[in-house]
Formats: C-alpha cells, sequence, structure tokens
C-alpha cells in the first residue's frame, strides 16, 4: 500500500462539535512513536487555529522507523524530544487525545478534577511487529496513515479557517 500523501487527504464527513478544540495533547505510552507522529500531523494541517503537543506516561527514545514514515510524507519528527505527561508546562488543554490503555487510565487519573475532553484513539504499538524492515515499515505506516485518518476527521471542524 503506498504511503498517504498528508497534502491531499481531504477531511472525512463527521459530525461538527459544538466547539472545535483550540489546544490539543496527545498521549501516548512512551511520547516516541505514536504521540509525536500525530502531533507532527496535526501541526501541519491545522497548526495555524489549533495548539497541537504530545507526550507519554514514561519517557522513551526518538524512534528511527517513526522518523522514516513521517519522512516519507514530507514531516520531520527527528528533533522530537520525548517527554513524560509530568514534564509539560502547561495543561489547558480542550482535547487529549490517548493512544494506548495505559495512557487513557493514566490521563483519565490526572484530569479527573479538570474540565477538558479525554478521547481513547486504540493504536497499534508497531514497535511491538518482528520481521523483515518492509514487514515493520507497513505497520508504522498503518499506525501513521490510520492517525492522520481520524486527525482529520476530529479535527475538520477547524479546517474551515486553516486550508
Amino acid at each position: 500500500m503506498p504511503p498517504v500523501d498528508v497534502s491531499e487527504v481531504s477531511p472525512a464527513s463527521s459530525p461538527v462539535s459544538a466547539r472545535a478544540p483550540q489546544a490539543v495533547l496527545f498521549v501516548c505510552g512512551m511520547n516516541a512513536v505514536r504521540s509525536p507522529m500525530a502531533s507532527a500531523l496535526a501541526r501541519h494541517h491545522f497548526g495555524r487555529s489549533v495548539y497541537v503537543t504530545s507526550a507519554g506516561v514514561r519517557h522513551g527514545e526518538v524512534d528511527p522507523f517513526a522518523i522514516s514514515v513521517m519522512r516519507e510524507v514530507g514531516l520531520d519528527i527527528s528533533e522530537h524530544q520525548p517527554r513524560s505527561l509530568e514534564e509539560l508546562a502547561d495543561t489547558s488543554f480542550d482535547l487529549i487525545v490517548t493512544l494506548a490503555p495505559e495512557a487513557h487510565h493514566k490521563t483519565l487519573e490526572l484530569t479527573r478534577t479538570m474540565a477538558v475532553d479525554v478521547e481513547y484513539w486504540p493504536t497499534a504499538d508497531p514497535t511491538v511487529v518482528q520481521g523483515s524492515r518492509d514487514r515493520i515499515l507497513d505497520a508504522y505506516r498503518a499506525v501513521r496513515d490510520g492517525l492522520l485518518k481520524r486527525i482529520r476527521e476530529r479535527l475538520s471542524t477547524t479546517s474551515a479557517s486553516s486550508d
């Protein structure tokens, strides 16, 4: 399956939220693969109208496969520095999207007294895939392309003013 060109994907029809988020946080286990990919994709499409960042439950290491598949669509995440939820300077988010079960549980625990929407988008962990380099890259591409689709659907209410 060829990679998705991030500049050519049009927003899918989805219910329009009453209020579009102005600040979005993506959270995964180690802030090394899924959440940096999601934040780069969202920033690429909505960066002028939505503040986007990412964090993890724990610290991870920069992932070369994630860097590679993001470069395929013209996005560079090689300078990403993984950080944990505790390291966030600001927690004023309208929407927090969790991409892994442990991230969802931790986020719900941290936000139980906050006025914030938390959404869980179950996203496969491509780091567990074994086999050839091509097979591993295909797993990362599937994550990237799935995140792009969800991001465009969820945040499309803000695209009219930024596209």
